[in-house]
């Protein structure tokens, strides 16, 4: 990789930070919050409150940017662990930063990935979190409030607000997250239509949109159990897989999540679709209170540790959640009801975990399949011969576990 990450020395950290602290003091930062220092273009220590959506430590080397930083320069600059602080226009902000994922994407095009698929796997969780770091390394500034300080600034403060609460400081935030901000923003006001639903989902920032939609589809063609009082949809996001239950017909759903953003989401969602009566939002880790005739879980699809907030929805570290829940289906089901499991089997193509993995972990849960419904994906990847993962991602399907307890009389193993 022609950019490669560079570690600071521990020490010099520290002692940066306690410089940093007193003159944070006088220009009324927190001292509690992580800061960046820099000198301006006088010599003058400057200090700024840092955020940052990935919980990225403060940048320990900081210079000033404009309109006339060059990209080669801010490229190398970037790949040396530099960050720049942009004083310029804020359009000719964000055209330098694609300027700078285009010589990212120009480095791993010249590397050559290995045969082993787990290996190739890694090397590209490895790019990609020295993408996020490089391209992170160009920050913007805000006044309180969300006021972006840069020349032909939007106004970015609803966003902002959005996302990540109340301004009470000036600071610095990577442009990235910015441009995140943003368009989780647009994203929630315009909604994602979703068919199988009749209705548009709106997700918040920091979870995940309902844009691969084979998913849903499964769960609408699945046949319901006999008895439709009661559900749990485990890991609910967005609310979309709980309130397409109630559309179905089931009575009452208990939507779980342990993540606020995610739970206000839910029910900010079950309010516009009018379904309060019948969906309820629970902050739970994993499974609600008491048993049910139906079980549904969309776990993360890829054992795997996140790098972001929005990256908990598609790695699961260690299989935790995927094992969680089977672990404690059958303790939570009703006599004679289903677990719905929906996996992609991107995971098997990759070398992450193997099919006989499991449906070993099936046994073990005492849990046996009823039945499988399968769908290919729909979304661009697939079709995209430059991704490095294409093969995996083009053989890909996903599947709708139709899982009841072992125990339960009547069913046998498919």
């Amino acid at each position: 990789m022609a950019c490669l990450l560079h570690g600071t020395h521990r020490d010099a950290q520290r002692d940066s930070r306690h410089r940093a602290l007193p003159a944070a003091r006088a220009r009324g930062v927190n001292p509690a919050q992580p800061v960046i220092r820099w000198h301006d273009a006088s010599g003058l220590e400057q200090v700024l409150a840092w955020r940052s959506e990935a919980g990225a430590k403060p940048p320990a080397r900081v210079i000033e940017a404009d309109d006339t930083t060059r990209a080669d320069a801010a490229w190398r600059l970037a790949c040396e662990g530099t960050a720049l602080l942009w004083r310029g226009d804020y359009h000719n902000a964000r055209q330098l930063l694609q300027a700078l994922g285009r010589r990212f994407e120009r480095s791993r095009a010249r590397r050559k990935w290995p045969d082993d698929r787990v290996a190739a796997f890694n090397l590209y969780r490895l790019g990609q979190a020295q993408r996020a770091h490089t391209l992170g390394a160009l920050l913007v500034r805000f006044d309180a409030g969300w006021r972006l300080l840069a020349g032909r600034a939007p106004d970015v403060a609803n966003a902002c607000t959005q996302a990540w609460g109340e301004c009470p400081e000036p600071c610095a935030v990577p442009l990235r997250d910015l441009l995140g901000a943003i368009g989780a923003h647009q994203w929630r006001e315009r909604g994602v239509e979703v068919p199988a639903l009749g209705a548009r989902i709106h997700a918040h920032y920091g979870v995940f949109s309902p844009v691969r939609g084979e998913y849903i589809d499964l769960v609408a063609a699945a046949p319901l159990p006999a008895d439709t009082r009661l559900a749990f949809d485990i890991g609910t996001g967005t609310g979309v897989l709980a309130a397409l239950l109630a559309r179905r017909g089931v009575e009452r759903v208990l939507a779980t999540d342990n993540a606020p953003r995610a739970l206000a989401c839910a029910r900010d969602n079950i309010a516009r679709l009018q379904l309060g009566d019948r969906v309820e939002p629970v902050e739970a880790d994993l499974f609600p209170q008491g048993r049910a005739p139906l079980i549904v879980c969309n776990p993360p699809w890829l054992p795997g540790k996140a790098a972001s907030t929005l990256e908990r929805a598609v790695y699961d570290p260690d299989g935790a959640m995927l094992r969680g829940f089977l672990a404690g289906l059958c303790e939570h089901l009703a006599p004679g009801g289903e677990g719905w499991l929906i996996l992609s089997d991107l995971a098997e193509h990759l070398g992450l975990r193997s099919r006989e993995e499991l449906l070993a972990a099936f046994d073990a849960a005492g849990l046996v399949v009823i039945d499988r419904l399968d769908v290919a994906p729909r979304h661009a990847r697939t079709r995209d011969a430059n991704d490095p993962l294409h093969a995996a991602r083009a053989a890909e399907v996903t599947s709708l576990w139709r899982l009841a307890a072992a125990r339960d009389a009547g069913f046998t193993r498919l």
